[in-house]
């Protein structure tokens, strides 16, 4: 049945045919069923070839998600402009607040909770955080392209350049992050009861390094929420722990957040909108460690200086870990397009492919 979704003032419009339609894709049920129920996504879906545009333009359908979220699931559109971060009392927050491991568990709750996010100062010392940057490297050594473990794209020289280690969890200095009793108090702070995902002796962790000048990859990712490609329903409410290496401020490749927006449907933002309100940048030093909720709005910026640049490694802790409905693999696999391990952004994917 070929149906178009028609805005009319304040409400959307369902209505037979494709008359009336800027853009029109073609999606079997199976794929509409899990899209109606927050299973896939509409970049999952074009990352792997289960969509195809018939007429107009693919991101137009990318940009209608939030719209599809909010009609299927009742799930409210946010509104940066809108927006104003408060604690459960109506108090106001700021959203550039950090804290540090005796600071109180109750405040650090509330704003967890109210941003979606959070930063804590200083939790591992400087002995802690060399080890960890030995094992990183150790990983970046052993990284080679088209393993299926690790992104890789070019800078403006054209030098192939490593961007992250998807499974990096084999190494025991690394692994063991998710037995650190720091780590455990922290997101023992999320409302929700959450467990480790570490499966396989591998999996579990991330590394992840900020590269200057990159052209190709998915090294600057642009806004996005890391279920973006699938799985909300299943992997929902995913909190990642990001241990921070060398700190992440502008000249190093910073994160930015949009407080609030994991309890909403996600406006589609461009990576360079500075109009963006109360975007908020992580103003990271070594040792510190942040949480957000996989839904939450973010973006990784490009690196403006000479370095260190930004290094991390990120763990994910779930109600439970289910993975894909019809691969049976990660959501994100579906980034694994090319055999060199190059990770591409989905514009640059979609402007390779004529629209059928």
């Amino acid at each position: 049945m070929d149906i178009t979704y028609v805005p009319v003032g304040d409400d959307i419009e369902i209505r037979r045919g494709t008359s009336d339609a800027r853009t029109v894709v073609t999606i079997d049920l199976e794929s509409f069923s899990g899209l109606v129920g927050d299973a896939e996504t509409a970049p999952g879906l074009l990352y792997s070839d289960r969509v195809s545009c018939t007429a107009g333009s693919p991101m137009r359908f990318v940009r209608w998600e939030p719209a599809l979220r909010a009609m299927f699931h009742g799930r409210p559109i946010y509104d940066p402009a809108a927006f104003e971060l408060r604690s459960a009392g109506g108090d106001p927050l700021d959203p550039a607040a950090s804290f540090t491991t005796s600071d109180d568990d109750a405040a650090m709750t509330e704003f967890l909770h109210s941003a979606g996010y959070l930063h804590v100062r200083g939790v591992f010392d400087a002995d802690e955080i060399e080890t960890m940057l030995e094992a990183a490297q150790r990983q970046q050594a052993a990284a080679t392209p088209g393993d299926d473990r690790s992104w890789w794209g070019r800078n403006r020289s054209g030098d192939e350049v490593l961007s992250r280690v998807t499974h990096a969890g084999s190494d025991p200095d690394l692994r063991r992050l998710y037995d650190d009793h720091r780590l455990l108090d922290l997101v023992a702070l999320s409302e929700f009861d959450l467990t480790a995902r570490a499966g396989q002796a591998d999996e579990g962790v991330m590394v992840l390094w900020k590269q200057p000048d990159m052209t190709e990859g998915l090294s600057d990712i642009p806004w996005h929420r890391d279920c973006g490609l699938g799985g909300h329903a299943t992997m929902c409410p995913l909190l990642i722990a990001t241990v921070c290496l060398p700190g992440g401020g502008p000249a190093s490749g910073e994160l930015r957040m949009l407080p609030g927006s994991w309890r909403y449907s996600s406006p589609s933002i461009a990576t360079d909108d500075t109009d963006a309100p109360q975007r908020v940048p992580l103003e990271v030093q070594p040792g510190d460690v942040t949480l957000h909720y996989s839904d939450i709005a973010h973006v990784s910026c490009p690196p403006s200086g000479r370095g260190p640049f930004r290094t991390s490694l990120l763990l994910a802790f779930v109600p439970d870990v289910e993975t894909h409905a019809l691969s049976k693999q990660s959501y994100n696999s579906a980034l694994h397009r090319s055999s060199d391990g190059h990770v591409d952004h989905l514009r640059d994917v979609l402007e390779a492919k004529p629209t059928r």
